[in-house]
């Protein structure tokens, strides 16, 4: 399977996630979604009173040096670590 094929699969399955996630693994997620599919940030950053989109826009930015690869691959990893740690959570 290649990366494309694997990233595709974990971003399916990201989408599986407890609720209990936090809102910071959900930021690094984004990020590195956003980084793999579109590259690095290309708006502005939202204003003062939009605190959910520019938590989101940061996260992307803290991300922007990494190539396509490197994001798709922190993105797989990190998705299979938050459903392990749920896993264990339920179990």
């Amino acid at each position: 399977m290649g990366l494309q094929e694997e990233f595709e699969e974990f971003a399916a399955k990201a989408k599986t996630l407890p609720e209990t996630t936090t809102n910071e693994s959900k930021l690094i997620l984004y990020g590195l979604f956003k980084q793999a599919t579109v590259g690095p940030v290309n708006t502005s950053r939202p204003g003062i009173f939009n605190q959910r989109d520019r938590a989101k826009w940061d996260a992307w930015k803290a991300v922007e040096g990494k190539s396509k690869e490197e994001a798709m691959n922190d993105y797989i990893t990190k998705v299979k670590q938050l459903l392990e740690e749920a896993a264990a959570a339920a179990a």
